[in-house]
């Protein structure tokens, strides 16, 4: 699994012209799922996130997690994140999960996520043609895939 997380100000999901999702302070993460990925990568990508300390201390330090500031997650599936773009100009997707490896997956980040945070995590919709609207605050932005933990 890969994931992209931006830490925002505010961040909004837009299907069809209605809003399915929006948050205020917190993170927006797009999530990528490949063939190979399991249970696994998710329980350990939930840590990673859940446990990242990238909000800033009475100090101006980056030494507050998405816990202790009481923030909000939306997490927008991104098939786009495992792009191969080694040969000629357009991207391959090869790489990228089934919908029957991938949905299940991204549902299981979600919930799991939404557990550890204590609140619902917002979404987006699998497959569908989203507007993702955010301010991006920092600005910061992390990028972690399980098949990269050393």
């Amino acid at each position: 699994m890969r994931i992209v997380i931006q830490r925002v100000s505010h961040a909004s999901v837009t299907i069809d012209g209605e809003v399915k999702s929006k948050i205020g302070k917190g993170y927006l993460v797009l999530l990528g799922v490949c063939e190979e990925d399991g249970q696994e990568d998710v329980d350990w990508l939930v840590k990673k996130v859940i446990g990242l300390r990238v909000f800033d201390d009475e100090n101006g330090v980056m030494n507050r997690s998405i816990m202790d500031v009481g923030g909000e997650i939306l997490v927008v599936s991104q098939f786009t994140l495992f792009a191969s773009y080694k040969k000629g100009n357009r991207p391959s997707w090869l790489r990228a999960a089934r919908h029957e490896i991938s949905v299940p997956l991204y549902e299981s980040f979600c919930d799991r996520l939404s557990e550890a945070l204590g609140k619902k995590v917002g979404t987006g919709e699998f497959g569908a043609y989203m507007k993702v609207e955010l301010l991006n605050d920092g600005p910061v932005t992390i990028c972690m895939d399980t098949k990269n933990k050393e």
